[in-house]
């Protein structure tokens, strides 16, 4: 399959980074299926992109007809069913390799021969992720970046098994989305992940050992090496189930201890306190202005 063939984008997971690739490849021309199983993840899903595609036309890097032309494209629905049709799935589900699992399994059937499988991990195992389907040689790691409408990477990550042609097609695809891929190894969490998450990490072991508050490790961070974000308040925009679960991918595949996730940031998982979809992290969102919870 070339790029030209693709017609139809099925995403899985209406979240934060399904409804963000489902924008932007909305916004690119494709007709897209959005699919969650959860119909009210799928309203808030729908609600994000509207406001998402209002605020790019209020701050002018779209025009009100692209919008007005992108919100059809996009279809919604709870089954997998839903995806017959599509030339490529990304599944952009949560970062839990025995969903993805399963997700894989109950998908793969309502497919065409034809179609490619994508996946949005940000630092599973491409190679046995691809394993759980009827096609490891169509199917590539389609890694993008959050804010997906903002940011212009994406990390293109071969399984062993991957053929060129589709590699080359969805890295293709990915440029008509209006991003940059970048190829990585399938290594536990890639090139970004494999950088930024134990960064974080260690900015969490600053606070859990007192060398710093959470005010003041982001302030330092801010002004000290020009981060837009503090790491706590990074850690937080990501979600801190995330982070905890890519630690714990690079920490099982890389059996290196500098990967072990701090403590603190597995009793805040443990707590429920995810960070901002949660409403409280680092911070508590709960009232106008994040307050710091440490």
């Amino acid at each position: 399959m070339s790029v030209d063939d693709i017609k139809k984008i099925g995403v899985i997971g209406a979240g934060q980074m399904g409804s963000g690739i489902a924008n932007v490849a909305a916004m690119s021309g494709y007709d897209v299926r959005l699919m969650d199983l959860d119909a009210e993840q799928l309203a808030k899903g729908m609600a994000k992109i509207e406001h998402n595609l209002d605020r790019q036309v209020e701050k002018g890097l779209i025009s009100d007809d692209a919008r007005k032309a992108a919100l059809p494209r996009i279809s919604t629905g709870t089954t997998m069913a839903d995806f017959t049709d599509c030339d490529i799935v990304i599944e952009a589900a949560t970062e839990n390799e025995k969903v993805k699992t399963e997700i894989f399994k109950s998908l793969v059937p309502h497919l065409k021969d034809s179609a490619i499988v994508a996946t949005n991990t940000s630092s599973i195992s491409i190679t046995r992720l691809a394993a759980q389907t009827d096609r490891p040689e169509r199917f590539v790691g389609m890694h993008f970046m959050n804010p997906v409408p903002a940011m212009e990477l994406v990390e293109m990550i071969r399984g062993i098994v991957t053929d060129e042609e589709t590699f080359k097609t969805v890295s293709e695809l990915g440029k008509r989305m209006g991003k940059i891929p970048v190829p990585a190894e399938d290594f536990p969490a890639f090139i970004v992940n494999r950088i930024l998450m134990p960064m974080l990490n260690e900015a969490v072991y600053t606070l859990y050992e007192g060398v710093g508050t959470v005010g003041a490790i982001d302030q330092a961070m801010k002004l000290g090496v020009h981060h837009p974000l503090g790491p706590l308040e990074l850690a937080d925009y990501i979600g801190l189930d995330v982070c905890l679960a890519v630690m714990n991918t690079l920490y099982e595949g890389l059996a290196d201890s500098k990967y072990r996730p701090c403590p603190l940031l597995t009793k805040y998982v443990e707590a429920g306190w995810l960070g901002r979809k949660s409403g409280k992290g680092f911070y508590d969102y709960t009232g106008d202005t994040p307050v710091p919870t440490r």
